[in-house]
């Protein structure tokens, strides 16, 4: 029944992230979901009006409202030990297409396939993947910088690791929703200005 299916993937209410550094403000996986499914429509958005491109905001953010559904059955594994190793990384997907595989089985097979096209993967065009990945680093972006502000000095290298990512990607729907399309985007110096210690690079890594 299709009531089931909401009742399991509800779960994520309780599911932790940033379970390997200190929070001043606990984030579970629902908050985040609506976080990353609001930068996704946005970020289409400004696809559609400033880049003239042909995305459908709605469908980006029902993306990012299920992209981390599978978490109910997996949890919220840290990066470190999922990019700890190509092995761990391959690993980890199949968990994940089992995870999200197991809650379609929930379904009815009616709307099944219908659902599908919003969790996974194989469904998306690669832009879509692409504006996906940007809110979720968009969501990590803010969540270090609320972590900072608030004098969590553990989120520096958070926020360091995930502007790089940001920029790697290269979109100019995340330079503009940043700083109206004035380019690269770099982070407050202010904020991250503090000794290079070999556990603090090790932890920039882990994170991104």
């Amino acid at each position: 029944m299709a009531i089931q299916f909401f009742k399991s993937i509800s779960r994520i209410k309780w599911v932790p992230r940033w379970s390997l550094l200190r929070n001043t403000e606990p984030e579970n996986v629902m908050e985040h979901s609506w976080e990353v499914a609001t930068l996704a429509h946005i970020l289409g958005c400004i696809n559609n009006e400033i880049f003239e491109g042909t995305l459908s905001p709605d469908r980006l953010a029902v993306l990012g409202m299920y992209h981390d559904c599978s978490e109910m059955i997996t949890g919220d594994m840290p990066t470190p030990a999922k990019y700890h190793s190509k092995a761990m990384t391959k690993a980890y997907k199949c968990l994940e297409g089992e995870a999200q595989q197991s809650l379609l089985s929930l379904l009815p097979m009616q709307i099944k396939q219908r659902v599908s096209h919003n969790i996974l993967e194989s469904k998306m065009s690669d832009k879509e993947q692409k504006i996906l990945k940007a809110a979720d680093y968009l969501a990590a972006y803010c969540k270090a910088q609320r972590e900072i502000e608030n004098g969590n000095a553990q989120y520096r290298d958070v926020l360091v690791g995930v502007t790089e990512r940001l920029n790697e990607l290269g979109l100019p729907e995340v330079g503009y929703f940043l700083n109206d399309g004035k380019g690269h985007y770099a982070i407050n110096k202010s904020m991250c200005h503090h000794d290079k210690t070999e556990s603090s690079m090790e932890q920039c890594v882990a994170y991104f």
